[in-house]
């Protein structure tokens, strides 16, 4: 059974936090909040996590998309090939907020992305991913949870989510309603920024 952890963006406390980043360096999977829709997410270097990950949406692992959740930019070139200038201002003018930038994958990222050309970076406006990937010292993997209800895209509810991925994730992570409006993708990989998919964010 999945076990809830009441953690607010305001006052996050500390030991369940820890608790969080214990989960994630055993290979468990978790659901967090976000600045958009609540996510499903793993440690990126945990190649069974990352394959339990896959399973849940349903798709071989080595045609994931995954996005890479970083708390700043900081992680950009342990992952993507050396970006532009004028790419880079643009990325910080924009980060941290509600988009998933495509960039192209270099040759170290981990082992579950090792066949991918590029590859999803987000840095949410949001303490507790931050938080997490501070902590767990290194960015994590995400895909948003998507609901079955067609009309309403993105479960919102954390107690409906725990109750629907009870026997499927270790942790989920009550931080109240979330969004159901998802991140905006904006492939940067010819340098120009190209709408993939409008979201929340704004270009």
């Amino acid at each position: 059974m999945a076990k809830i952890l009441k953690i607010y963006p305001d006052n996050p406390q500390e030991n369940l936090v820890n608790e969080v980043i214990k989960t994630l360096n055993n290979g468990g999977l978790i659901i967090y909040p976000s600045d958009t829709v609540y996510a499903l997410g793993c440690n990126i270097f945990d190649i069974k996590a990352m394959e339990k990950l896959a399973q849940m949406k349903k798709i071989k692992l080595d045609k994931a998309k995954f996005s890479i959740i970083c708390n700043d930019l900081s992680h950009l070139s342990d992952f993507t090939r050396p970006v532009e200038t004028s790419v880079f201002r643009f990325l910080k003018s924009h980060l941290p907020g509600p988009f998933t930038f495509i960039l192209e994958a270099n040759k170290s990222v981990p082992l579950a992305y090792k066949n991918h050309k590029t590859i999803g970076i987000r840095v949410p406006d949001h303490p507790i991913p931050q938080l997490i990937v501070e902590k767990l010292g290194h960015p994590i993997a995400s895909t948003s949870i998507k609901d079955d209800d067609e009309i309403i895209e993105y479960s919102t509810d954390p107690e409906l989510i725990a109750e629907k991925y009870d026997h499927l994730v270790d942790i989920v992570i009550d931080s109240g309603y979330g969004d159901n409006i998802a991140s905006t993708i904006v492939d940067l990989t010819s340098g120009e920024p190209e709408i993939i998919r409008q979201g929340k964010g704004i270009v």
